[in-house]
């Protein structure tokens, strides 16, 4: 199927690796011009030659912190400079501790807070005004499955997740008559180096070992395998493109029907 994606621009946040990679990736191959963002430049830009080199579009790597506004419209404005628009939003920046109630501190609560769920606002207010003015756009926030299935491990997370849900949800309605769409994608455990280490925190937190928290994982799921970021990208990808031209304020989750939380033996 073609994602009719040629020529466009993308702006990817959280993208150095992990899911936000694959979704760049994904983006390329389908013919759009990626900016990739993450808040550290030598792997940012390691990856960026790897996606063009590998796809022959360009693959900009633009450092900086999602959790910083002025940074945010730093990174849109220089996108906008180089390619003259923005034609999708996807973010994937941020991670929040897991743990229980009584282990979190405040600070963990507000960090938490401050990139998962400001940091998705700051960059949807940055592109917002160009979308609207061109009378197109489509934005993906990658969430997560905790924002819509509540688990007492993954508070901060599901908190934050909420928020972006209820925030898409109202932003879908707002821009929609301006030719503006707006989705989340919510996955539920995904191999990645950031779930690796969610592994070893909760193994930590049950008394069990990894090869155990994993094990429990996997049978928190019918599929019985956590998800590949290459099937996250693929989702994403389709929903950032024209072909999914009347899909707005939809929140999809891709957990393989995860229902028992992950904690519970």
């Amino acid at each position: 199927m073609d994602l009719q994606l040629g020529g466009k621009v993308a702006f990817v946040t959280g993208a150095s690796k992990g899911i936000g990679r694959a979704v760049a990736e994904d983006l390329a191959h389908e013919g759009a011009d990626v900016v990739i963002t993450a808040r550290t430049a030598e792997p940012l830009e390691a990856t960026a030659k790897e996606i063009s080199a590998a796809t022959g579009r360009s693959v900009v790597a633009m450092a900086g912190d999602m959790s910083v506004t002025a940074e945010v419209q730093r990174c849109v404005d220089a996108t906008l400079a180089r390619f003259g628009k923005i034609d999708i939003l996807v973010t994937c920046a941020g991670s929040s501790p897991g743990g229980l109630l009584e282990d979190l501190t405040e600070d963990q609560w507000m960090s938490s807070l401050n990139l998962k769920f400001m940091g998705y606002v700051r960059s949807v207010r940055a592109v917002i005004p160009h979308m609207r003015e061109r009378g197109e756009g489509s934005i993906v926030l990658v969430v997560g499955n905790d924002g819509l299935k509540p688990s007492y491990w993954e508070m901060t997370a599901g908190v934050a997740n909420a928020a972006d849900i209820n925030f898409a949800s109202s932003v879908a309605e707002q821009y929609g008559r301006y030719g503006v769409r707006i989705n989340t994608v919510n996955p539920g455990p995904v191999n990645t180096g950031r779930w690796d280490t969610l592994e070893k925190a909760f193994a930590r937190d049950k008394g069990v070992s990894q090869d155990r928290a994993h094990e429990l994982a996997n049978q928190s799921i019918p599929l019985r395998r956590i998800c590949e970021p290459g099937e996250v990208a693929a989702l994403v990808t389709f929903l950032a493109s024209p072909r999914a031209s009347f899909i707005n304020g939809a929140h999809i989750p891709i957990d393989g029907a995860q229902r028992k939380a992950i904690m519970d033996q």
